[in-house]
Order: C-alpha cells, then sequence, then structure tokens
C-alpha cells in the first residue's frame, strides 16, 4: 500500500469518531452526521498529501466545510457574523460552564449560528485549544473565544423544551416490527423478498451498493455472523430498528435505519461499522 494512502487511512481511523460527534452536531442529526463524515472524506482523499500540516486540523476543517455545505442545502445556514462583531461579545469577566455543552442535545445546539455551534463543539466536546479551533475555521483567535463565550451564555438560557412523543403512523411501526422479526428468527429470505429492485445499501464505513442483486449479499453476511437482536426504538422521531450483536466478550449496540416504497424496502442504512454513532443518538423504546 502507498505510504500516502497508509497515511490518510490512519489519519481517518482515529479521527473518524471525533469527526462524527463534530458534524453532527453542527448539522443536528447522527444519521446526517455520517452522511456529512463521508463526504468530507470523500473530499480528503481528492486533496490529500503526506506534506500537509496539521493534518488534524485540516481534515477538521474540510468536515466544518461539508457540514456548512449541508446546512446551506438544508436552508439551515445563517451567515458567519464578521470578526468585528463576534470580538464585541467577548467578556473575560463571565465565564459560563463549559459541561453545558457537552450535555446538551443535538436539537438544543442548532439554536446557535453556525459559529458559534463549531465553536462550542471543538473547544468544549472535543477540547481543541482556541488557536486549533481558530485554524480549523479560519477565524481570530478573539472570534473564537467571544463565539464559544456568547455559544455556551445561550445553551444555559434556553428553555426546557416540553416532553412530546412524535406521533408515528401505525403502518410504519408494523412494517418495521415485521422486518424485526424476520431478522430475529433469521428469515432472511423472507427479508431478501422485500428488497426493492432498485434498493440502496449503505453499511457505513465500509460499503455502499445498489440493486437487489447486491444488496442481497448483505443478508448473507448476518446470516454466517453470531447472535444479532433487532428491537424497535425511537431514534430522531423516526422509528429504527436498534441492533444488539456480539462482541469479543461483550455485546454491542448499533442502529439500523429503512426507507420504504410501498411495502418493499428501498434503502437500508446500516452502522454496525460505524458504532460510533450512538455516543450522538438518543433513543427511546417504543
Amino acid at each position: 500500500m502507498d505510504a500516502d494512502v497508509r497515511a490518510l487511512e490512519d489519519l481517518i481511523a482515529r479521527l473518524r469518531p471525533r469527526l462524527h460527534r463534530y458534524c453532527a452536531r453542527m448539522v443536528g442529526s447522527a444519521f446526517e452526521g455520517e452522511d456529512v463524515v463521508q463526504e468530507a472524506l470523500a473530499r480528503a482523499a481528492g486533496a490529500w498529501s503526506t506534506n500537509i500540516d496539521r493534518p488534524e486540523n485540516w481534515l477538521f476543517r474540510i468536515a466544518h466545510n461539508a457540514a456548512l455545505d449541508a446546512l446551506r442545502r438544508k436552508k439551515r445556514l445563517s451567515a458567519f457574523a464578521a470578526d468585528a462583531e463576534l470580538d464585541a461579545f467577548a467578556d473575560p469577566a463571565m465565564e459560563t460552564d463549559s459541561r453545558v455543552a457537552v450535555e446538551t442535545s443535538l436539537a438544543a445546539l442548532q439554536a446557535l449560528t453556525p459559529v458559534e455551534r463549531a465553536c462550542v463543539v471543538l473547544a468544549d466536546v472535543l477540547g481543541y485549544a482556541n488557536e486549533e479551533t481558530a485554524q480549523i475555521l479560519s477565524i481570530s483567535v478573539a472570534s473564537v473565544k467571544a463565539a464559544r463565550h456568547r455559544g455556551r451564555a445561550r445553551l444555559r438560557d434556553l428553555p426546557r423544551p416540553p416532553e412530546m412523543t412524535p406521533a408515528i403512523a401505525s403502518e410504519d411501526r408494523e412494517r418495521l416490527r415485521a422486518y424485526a422479526d424476520k431478522f430475529n428468527a433469521r428469515d432472511f429470505d423472507a427479508l431478501r423478498a422485500l428488497l426493492a429492485e432498485d434498493v440502496r445499501l449503505d453499511l457505513a464505513n465500509r460499503v455502499k451498493l445498489s440493486g437487489k442483486k447486491d444488496v442481497s449479499v448483505y443478508f448473507t453476511r448476518y446470516a454466517e455472523a453470531g447472535d444479532y437482536r433487532a428491537s424497535l426504538v425511537l431514534a430522531e422521531g423516526v422509528p429504527v430498528l436498534l441492533v444488539d450483536a456480539p462482541a469479543e466478550n461483550s455485546r454491542v449496540q448499533y442502529a439500523v435505519r429503512l426507507d420504504w416504497k410501498g411495502d418493499a424496502v428501498a434503502a437500508i442504512q446500516d452502522f454496525r461499522y460505524a458504532p460510533y454513532i450512538m455516543d450522538s443518538l438518543e433513543t427511546a423504546p417504543i
């Protein structure tokens, strides 16, 4: 393997969970966060060189820009405040507890402007120094300090949202429950029969496939594997499968999200090889 390629792969393997923590909080979704990470890594692969100064910061800058592009596509991006505006908010006499950012939900972070969100997550959640954060975001250290301060204060002052249970169509719940029952019974032929002809598979952090013939192999791998059990949970307002899987001397859990076309499975997003998304995903039993 080429040394440049191996160096990039080592960098990605080390940083991917942290990149996901950042991107998920920037776009407000653990699932969308993984899409952003994949886009960022594709960009990085096309621009990588071992001569890059501070490769970790470089990779985070690419992920940051990919997150901003995702927000633009969803029209959820406010303009970045200019450095002069941000500096005006700096108040060294007031410091809000940084744990607020660590413990807050992905949805609550969306109340911040993108620059506030980026500074708070990089500094308070991921532990980057102000100077590193400034380099990643290409803004001044004074702006980082001001944005962190303002973002922390806004998070502290956010009203507690009311407890709400999303309305889930009974047919969506029962369709997914039937899928889980077949999965737990290891009736993989029945699951293959549910696939649409143009079904898409995203086995996150591994491979993407399309078409019923190629995606059918996905179930072959599960048939050859050990004791996997799926249950229904609510995640980001939609029903998904939470898979309990065997691991060395323990069990691990990860999510599987399905999209449907009528009663056929149109898309599968399986996070078996990206369990780090569970760090950012809030789930509740259905």
